[in-house]
């Protein structure tokens, strides 16, 4: 049983990190674990919590680590999820204030946008299907309140799923209209392609990381609701941006997604 203090110091130190734009030293030197994954969800909550109770309005859920490419990368093996805020979603085109960010990282992925609640417990692949109502391009841009991106899976989900900002396309497209598991992605920065994909590289399908995110929300007496985001993880490797840096996501029939990192 890890001290509840341990958990407690640990989201302060997040927090701090956030405010200064100063990393700070991994979770898992504090609360003792590198694997406990619950323990990296109560110290999330407590800063959920926090940015609620300050007025901050839940946006949706991000599914992160659903790419091998992306668990190569930062060295865990299972997905996570951590929560969206309005206040860090942006639209197609519209610049980033670089001072938002520590350590950013750019990712490709699908957004999808629900019209009916998730909260049956044990979800169907058909009921994540019917409850969509529209996909998006989208683009993330991750980043980490810890030093170096010396990350573990506590890690990571105690610092909300490592989440930075994020990035819509505005033309929203029924799944009708698209194969998400065949979807090919493309990401450029400054015009050079940097990393690419398809849909099957988030956990087989975007559709299946959905399935897997309503049914832990659903665990966790946090069920997704009709209009929340829900971004599915990236397609291929995210890839470090800097202050002034344009990124480009082209998604085939799904459309292309743009923003700008402006100046430090």
């Amino acid at each position: 049983m890890i001290d509840h203090d341990l958990i407690v110091r640990a989201a302060a130190l997040l927090r701090a990190a956030a405010a200064s734009g100063a990393a700070c030293p991994p979770a898992r030197d504090v609360v003792g674990t590198a694997t406990d994954i619950d323990v990296g969800y109560a110290i999330q909550q407590i800063n959920t919590d926090l940015h609620l109770a300050a007025g901050r309005r839940i946006s949706g859920r991000k599914i992160g680590v659903t790419s091998k490419a992306v668990q190569e990368q930062i060295g865990v093996d299972q997905p996570d999820f951590g929560t969206l805020f309005v206040d860090v979603e942006f639209g197609d085109g519209i610049e980033i204030p670089a001072g938002l960010l520590i350590q950013p990282r750019a990712e490709a992925e699908v957004a999808l946008v629900l019209e009916h609640d998730l909260d049956r417990g044990e979800h169907s692949f058909a009921d994540i299907v019917r409850a969509t109502a529209f996909a998006l391009p989208a683009i993330e841009v991750v980043d980490s309140r810890i030093v170096g991106w010396d990350i573990r899976i506590v890690d990571t989900v105690a610092d909300n799923a490592s989440c930075g900002v994020y990035v819509l396309g505005g033309r929203p497209v029924p799944l009708r209209r698209v194969d998400l598991r065949t979807i090919p992605m493309s990401m450029s920065i400054n015009d050079f392609e940097v990393s690419t994909g398809v849909g099957a590289a988030c956990l087989g399908h975007p559709l299946h990381a959905a399935r897997w995110l309503a049914d832990t929300m659903c665990a966790r007496n946090t069920p997704l609701r009709a209009g929340d985001v829900v971004m599915t993880g990236a397609l291929g490797p995210m890839k470090p941006i800097v202050a002034g840096d344009s990124i480009t996501a082209t998604f085939g029939n799904l459309g292309t997604v743009t923003t700008h990192l402006g100046p430090a």
